[in-house]
């Protein structure tokens, strides 16, 4: 208690100006706050949230299909347990307190609560109930015996849980759309919470090496692929995302013969694919520059072609750079996906809109808003913590703890 005193003194109070401004800024807060906490908890009418909380997930999926999401969130909630573990697994984790670190416990606090909480605030009884609970507790318990026994695990298959990720995504690609042997489910049906991560993880992950192709090709000696680099950059970034958007949705019918054009879900996330890329390239490009000649010399005196140079030495120390930059960027591509509401896509801003024309649920607009804001933030909160803990990793003046 004396510690924590002494940091709070320290930083709040170290000079009178110090303590007038953080006591001014405490009782700002803390007006807002309450404020805030007394409409949420006194004032508001949440049954419009209750009632609709289906239609916010997923849209319009058939719910005799949505089993298949159930499987698929609970396979990327074991992959999330099995991940988080496992960067926590060391041999004497548990005596040096590693194992559960002062974060990891907080972490797993809010989860128990919000699997506790989240149920009854949107009014969810019986077996959805129990799946919420099911989902935090397989959470958890793959985080601990990962966290436990990962440490023993053969190195052979330690060094294939990355590879993990990629092959749950083509199989939640699966699940969603339809194919080998599971019923198809129309795009057009897509919606909610949904469509917008479904969208934006769609984007981010391939505007990422098409970013960088556009910064080396930018960078390039050859005329050809220099300008033309110079060209998509600029002509993407010198236009509105919802021209683009509007454009896309209508080009690909005139350029692809019929039967070959995406539906109109791919359409708009090639669109976001491609614009996202132009901005993406332009922030790698700045951390290939901030990267010295001498690097490349050195690693070419060390008989390293242009090629491996490129591969071990400039771009890892370019994308580390740049790394702030395009986490920024992909912030940014998430919260563009509302975007899609005005070419007639029911994402999460689509569904409100439609929620809150229905008569039933008029004056309604602050409770949906509002919950919109938190999903949002949540969204863009954990791609930010994600992004701090990968460059303490990657800062090579530190240690990664084990």
């Amino acid at each position: 208690m004396n510690s924590l005193l002494r940091r709070l003194r320290h930083e709040l109070f170290a000079t009178p100006g110090d303590a007038v401004l953080s006591v001014a800024l405490l009782a700002l807060l803390t007006l807002a706050m309450g404020g805030l906490l007394r409409w949420a908890l006194v004032q508001a009418n949440w049954a419009v949230i209750q009632a609709n909380s289906t239609l916010f997930a997923v849209g319009r999926y058939p719910a005799e299909q949505q089993w298949r999401l159930w499987l698929l969130t609970s396979l990327l909630v074991g992959a999330a347990g099995l991940s988080w573990g496992l960067l926590r697994a060391h041999p004497r984790a548990d005596r040096q307190g590693l194992l559960w670190p002062r974060n990891d416990r907080v972490a797993v606090g809010l989860l128990a609560g919000l699997a506790v909480w989240l149920p009854w605030a949107l009014g969810l009884t019986g077996g959805i109930q129990a799946r919420w609970w099911g989902l935090a507790a397989l959470l958890i318990g793959l985080r601990w015996l990962a966290g436990r026994q990962g440490a023993s695990w053969p190195p052979r298959l330690l060094k294939l849980v990355p590879l993990v990720w990629p092959l749950l995504y083509l199989t939640g690609m699966v699940l969603i759309g339809g194919g080998l042997g599971v019923a198809k489910v129309s795009p057009s049906e897509w919606g909610g919470l949904l469509l917008t991560l479904l969208s934006a993880s769609f984007a981010i992950l391939l505007c990422f090496p098409l970013g960088v192709l556009l910064a080396l090709g930018r960078r390039s000696e050859l005329p050809l692929l220099r300008w033309a680099s110079v060209i998509y950059i600029e002509f993407i970034r010198g236009a509105p995302l919802i021209t683009l958007l509007f454009l896309g949705q209508n080009i690909f019918g005139f350029l692809l013969p019929n039967g070959l054009a995406p539906e109109r879900v791919w359409r708009a996330a090639w669109v976001l694919t491609f614009f996202a890329a132009a901005y993406l390239a332009e922030a790698v490009r700045s951390g290939l520059a901030a990267v010295p000649t001498g690097q490349v010399e050195a690693a070419r005196s060390l008989g390293l072609s242009q090629a491996r140079a490129l591969q071990h030495v400039v771009l890892p120390q370019a994308l580390r750079v740049a790394l702030p930059a395009m986490v920024g960027q992909f912030i940014s591509l998430l919260q563009d996906t509302t975007l899609l509401s005005l070419i007639g896509l029911l994402e999460l801003l689509g569904v409100a809109r439609t929620v809150m024309a229905n008569p039933e649920f008029l004056g309604k607009n602050a409770e949906v808003y509002l919950t919109l804001a938190v999903l949002f933030w949540c969204c863009c909160a954990a791609l930010g913590l994600g992004s701090r803990a990968l460059e303490r990793r990657l800062d090579p003046r530190t240690v990664p703890s084990r």
